[in-house]
């Protein structure tokens, strides 16, 4: 089954910095309504998009969280000359900011570059510094003026890149983790035997502290729980074997733990069952540092739930620009789909 890379593109180009998520929310409301049987935004903006079980007399809820917030920044000053400063939403990666284009979603939108002082005027000690965030500022071309009229202290800022197709693979701002936002939405549209109820979320705020998924979690209390997210895929030059994490093109990852959560070592037992009954190919994850939303599925629901997460493998996570395989996101809804609909299957007691 080939890939809509159409719609992937559409949702990884729109605008969603953590807080400011309404486009992408539209977005998602929009493609998801007709494939489930309720939807509904809660106070935070979450987005709940539920298929009901096939045959489900005891009630049970299965919660698939995948994040529709990107990393991104918001005004914070902007100087006599129109010069802006920013604040960032999310963690950014500062050497990759150098000249790279970005919007301001002001009353308009409007392009900006982002500065920093040219090398051909630092000193040799300045060359030799680990670039900051604090070291960049946002030229608008114009005056303090003419920016007022559009900008203001407080507006969100997200990277300007489109999606384009390189190899086998899909290279865009925001892969982490519109891909997930996809493949949740692909999920739901392909489902039709469910044997528990499915809350497919679209949580916000991930990228700044998993404060969608906390409280969706908590609304929800699920009996079982996946995260959808990108992992990285250190699989680059210079890279030591046991640095890797992950490798693109090796298959969808099945998270073991990450610095927030330990997966349950049931739900991983259980993806891999399920991994290789349906030829899905698989690698295992252990990321020692970040967390995804897994954690709030996990731990914020009043029974906690027995969870697990599918890891889409991702180079350059965090930059400018990210990549991730195509084949790989195609094993990721694979298995995600394969999980949902045999939950009754597996004998959890053990």
């Amino acid at each position: 089954m080939a890939l809509n890379i159409p719609l992937l593109k559409n949702i990884c180009e729109i605008a969603g910095a953590p807080g400011f998520e309404k486009r992408i929310r539209d977005l998602v409301i929009a493609e998801v309504n007709p494939l489930v049987d309720e939807l509904s935004v809660d106070n935070m903006g979450n987005v709940f998009a539920i298929k009901r079980g096939v045959n489900n007399p005891d009630g049970k809820k299965v919660m698939v969280a995948a994040h529709m917030d990107e990393i991104g920044f918001i005004v914070s000053h902007i100087d006599d000359n129109g010069f802006v400063r920013f604040q960032t939403l999310g963690g950014f990666d500062p050497k990759t900011l150098t000249a790279q284009r970005v919007i301001i979603h002001g009353r308009e939108d409007v392009i900006g570059v982002m500065g920093s002082k040219p090398i051909h005027v630092m000193t040799a000690e300045e060359r030799t510094k680990v670039a900051k965030t604090s070291d960049y500022f946002i030229d608008l071309g114009m005056p303090k003026e003419d920016v007022e009229k559009v900008i203001a202290i407080g507006d969100p800022i997200t990277r300007e890149r489109e999606l384009i197709e390189m190899g086998n693979c899909v290279n865009c701002k925001s892969i982490d983790n519109r891909v997930s936002v996809f493949i949740l939405i692909e999920a739901l549209r392909n489902l039709k035997k469910q044997p528990y109820d499915v809350y497919g979320v679209f949580t916000v705020q991930e990228e700044v502290g998993l404060r969608g998924a906390n409280v969706s979690a908590h609304t929800i209390n699920p009996d079982f729980g996946f995260g959808l997210d990108t992992t990285i895929a250190f699989d680059l030059p210079g890279a030591q074997p046991h640095e890797m994490v992950t490798e693109l093109g090796k298959g969808t990852a099945i998270k073991i733990l990450d610095a927030s959560t330990i997966c349950d070592y049931r739900m991983v037992a259980y993806m891999k069952e399920m991994a290789n009954k349906h030829d899905i190919k698989w690698q295992p994850e252990i990321l020692v540092a970040g967390g995804t939303d897994t954690a709030g599925v996990q731990r914020m629901g009043k029974n906690g739930a027995i969870s697990g997460a599918v890891s889409i493998p991702t180079r350059h996570l965090h930059q400018v620009i990210e990549m991730a395989s195509k084949d790989d996101i195609q094993a990721s809804i694979d298995l995600l789909m394969a999980c949902l609909e045999n939950l009754d299957q597996y004998d959890w007691s053990h």
